[in-house]
């Protein structure tokens, strides 16, 4: 190839690599900058498991580009001053790699030498035990039993499991390699090799929590970390578990389709993990990123970042990642995408969520609401409320939306004093470390605002209580507020309730302090919370998820508190964001919350063809435009016959899967109480803009507001009433690849941007069609 050809080339690979020098050659008559200047040629140094900066675990994959003139074997390469050179060597492929290891905590410089040639990567190593980006760990925490040390590391441990042609035995069973059985399934994976369905199950500790790492495996063959056996696709299926809540030990790792949010089993159904590893997939699951044990986006994506740099290292280079999971699993995919694109490639999102902290407030809402609503004893004389006027203000079908979202997913997220992990004494007789707002404040917070305290940052001193003053730090901030929000504005403007209803309400639904607890004063919330909740991801508003592919499934909802709203949320903020949602497909269908037990699988296979296209497409446009045209034709929006919902067209489309609009009604669209407060239907405004509140606002039902009832109105709303017409108090994008401490270590409250190197990887974490996706 010219020289003149090949610089260039070199200078889109040192782009997309990710790397730290420019490769030139040095000779007779090569008039290059560097050899003008009398110096060497500077080397390419590129990591290939992670970017430079984020490696953890003590080792990392490297790869030397090739450079015009020099000779490999007169390459010197050392790492911290020790000469690893032996260990580099030309990989299939024709990639030059070592897998170097014994770095040391912190920076390391690798360095590459030839007469003539020269190069330097500096790679910064983080514990195994992390933290990488999240910020400073919390000091309370109790290790698995085991852990060989205070970071709860601990030895990876390996076994093998099959699947078995006995129909009687679902999942997956043991196998022991010496003696194996007689009923060993067979599969084909997508690549058409074909091998007894034997997997190998890797089981360790990263971040202070547990991993799983499963993947096809023949006992007794070699697998090299630049060789995989020949049934590994390079494609990865991380799997994510359900619910909201804050944790300080080690838990399992999820696996099911619908962990932590409706039990599994479905009669014939094969969990689409396993569905995955048919094919050639590999499997990871963290605990972290499992929100049900760990609501905390930047641990979600940290824990996930080190299980695939993990897979890079052990298994193999990395094409694609697909996440799936329901519920808190739809969070975590979400979350992650926005606030560190580039982890996933595609998700599979089901009883969806686009986020924790709106629907947080969607769900504190009917907290206030049923402390109200539920006790008569506070409603003035003459107001009385029946079921049907309760719906109406929560925006809902029934009531039990709201007894359920309340009971099962915003106690236990938000009260610091309720039962979490870690916090019980191991040992009869020994304290508990939870807090205790009388006998112990200093104690740890099972509130999930304390832990994503790095994020959300400490509350004010000016505004602290009693329980802080004593444990002498602000709690998490409170990253939401009900100032000015009207409940129950729309049933009011729609005859279904009474001003006298309308006013008791608002006069006595008061708000929550920072431990829960109701107060007669609305809240508030700490404004610099507010803003950190969308300035780190905590709120979704979708404007980092262009480049990757979504495919949403879902279902009515019986009053699970997770009705098909929740979707059309990501929906709208998408259109918001992108001006098209046609990088998402949604599927709707008549079983309750997932829409059809099938899916998972379907979902998944249907992802894998999407996301194949978008690789093979070498043209030149943005992969954003590359998502969108290349799904295939047949994956696209499509709902099932749900009598009462929702109808499929007539004619040819007509069928169990037809292709179909959703409507905007019932199932598929309720509401919430800030919508009926007059809120937008994105329902992202955590905080709302005041206005002066006057009677033409407030006085617009059929029966008309008195002077004294407007008046009382006044005095509640002193300060205003929302503004739904304006973004919110601290809205804004999320910032992608935030970290939350310095180069000392010391917290960095709300985030910083990543500094210093150009999150972009080589031919290992992400396959080179997909990686402008690790960006800034």
């Amino acid at each position: 190839m010219p020289r003149t050809r090949l610089r260039p080339l070199l200078g889109a690979l040192l782009v997309v690599c990710g790397v730290t020098a420019v490769l030139s050659p040095v000779g007779p008559g090569v008039a290059t900058p560097s050899a003008v200047a009398g110096t060497p040629g500077e080397v390419r140094i590129f990591a290939m498991s992670n970017r430079p900066d984020l490696v953890s675990g003590g080792d990392v994959r490297v790869g030397i580009a090739p450079a015009p003139g020099l000779r490999r074997p007169a390459l010197r390469v050392e790492l911290n001053g020790r000469d690893v050179s032996r260990r580099f060597a030309v990989r299939p492929g024709g990639r030059f790699e070592a897998y170097l290891t014994g770095l040391r905590v912190g920076r390391n410089v690798v360095t590459a030498t030839a007469p003539g040639y020269a190069g330097r990567l500096v790679v910064t190593n983080h514990p195994q035990g992390g933290p990488v980006f999240s910020g400073p760990q919390t000091r309370h925490y109790r290790c698995q039993d085991g852990a060989r040390d205070a970071r709860c590391n601990q030895p990876a441990t390996y076994r093998f499991l099959y699947r078995s042609t006995d129909p009687t035995k679902p999942g997956l069973q043991p196998y022991d390699p010496q003696r194996p059985p007689s009923d060993v399934a067979t599969t084909t994976t997508d690549q058409g090799v074909r091998v007894p369905f034997v997997v190998r199950r890797e089981d360790g500790v990263a971040d202070r929590d547990r991993y799983t790492i499963i993947t096809l495996w023949r006992p007794g063959r070699p697998w090299r970390w630049f060789a995989p056996q020949s049934q590994f696709n390079h494609k990865v299926l991380v799997t994510h578990g359900g619910g909201c809540g804050a944790s300080y030990t080690p838990a399992d790792p999820p696996l099911e389709d619908y962990s932590g949010t409706i039990p599994e089993g479905f009669p014939g159904v094969t969990p689409s993990y396993v569905t995955a590893l048919s094919r050639g997939f590999t499997v990871v699951s963290t605990a972290l990123a499992n929100t049900g044990h760990n609501c905390n986006v930047a641990l979600n994506a940290e824990s996930v970042m080190m299980a695939k740099e993990r897979v890079v290292e052990r298994y193999g280079t990395i094409r694609y990642t697909i996440g799936t999971g329901c519920s808190g699993g739809s969070i975590a995919q979400h979350t992650v995408a926005n606030a560190y694109p580039g982890i996933y490639q595609g998700l599979i999102t089901t009883c969806s969520y686009p986020d924790t902290l709106s629907a947080g407030a969607q769900f504190a809402d009917y907290h206030l609401l049923r402390l109200y609503f539920e006790d008569p004893s506070r409603w003035a004389p003459g107001v009385v409320w029946t079921p049907t006027q309760l719906a109406a203000v929560e925006g809902h079908l029934s009531h039990l939306n709201a007894v359920v979202a309340d009971e099962g997913l915003f106690k236990s997220a938000l009260d610091p004093e309720h039962d979490c992990s870690g916090t019980v004494a191991p040992k009869a007789g020994d304290p508990s470390t939870r807090y205790d707002s009388k006998t112990n404040p200093r104690g740890v917070r099972c509130s999930v605002l304390d832990l994503v305290v790095n994020q959300l940052g400490r509350r004010p001193r000016a505004v602290w209580t009693p329980q802080e003053q004593a444990a002498g730090r602000g709690f998490g901030g409170i990253p939401f507020a009900n100032e000015g929000v009207v409940y129950g504005l729309d049933a009011l403007r729609r005859g279904l309730i009474t001003p006298a209803q309308l006013v008791d309400l608002n006069v006595k639904v008061g708000g929550l302090d920072v431990d829960s607890q109701p107060t007669p004063e609305r809240i508030d919330g700490d404004p610099a919370s507010v803003a950190a909740a969308y300035r780190t991801g905590l709120v979704n508003e979708a404007n980092h998820l262009d480049e990757v592919a979504i495919i949403n499934h879902g279902g009515p909802d019986p009053g699970l508190a997770h009705d098909y709203a929740h979707a059309f949320w990501t929906e709208d903020r998408l259109m918001r964001a992108q001006g098209h949602t046609d990088n998402r497909v949604t599927w709707f269908g008549v079983t309750p919350l997932i829409g059809d037990p099938r899916w998972a699988n379907e979902a998944l296979v249907a992802m894998d063809r999407w996301l194949a296209a978008v690789e093979r497409d070498r043209s030149s446009r943005p992969l954003a435009r590359k998502v969108v045209l290349d799904r295939p034709a047949d994956v696209r929006d499509r709902c099932s016959n749900v009598p009462g919902v929702l109808e499929v067209p007539d004619g040819d489309d007509a069928g169990p899967d037809a292709d179909c609009v959703l409507p905007d009604t019932l199932q598929t669209r309720l509401s919430t109480p800030r919508e009926v407060a007059g809120g937008t239907r994105l329902n992202d405004v955590l905080s709302c803009r005041l206005v002066p509140l006057t009677r033409e606002a407030v006085d617009v039902g059929p029966l008309p507001l008195t002077d004294a009832q407007v008046a009382t109105l006044r005095e509640v709303f002193a300060d205003g009433v929302c503004d739904w017409s304006r973004r919110g108090v601290g809205q804004q994008p999320a910032q992608t690849w935030l970290g939350y401490s310095d180069t000392a270590g010391r917290v960095v409250y709300g985030g910083r941007n990543l500094p210093g190197v150009e999150p972009l990887q080589g031919d290992g974490l992400l396959g080179p069609s997909f990686r402008s996706m690790l960006r800034r």
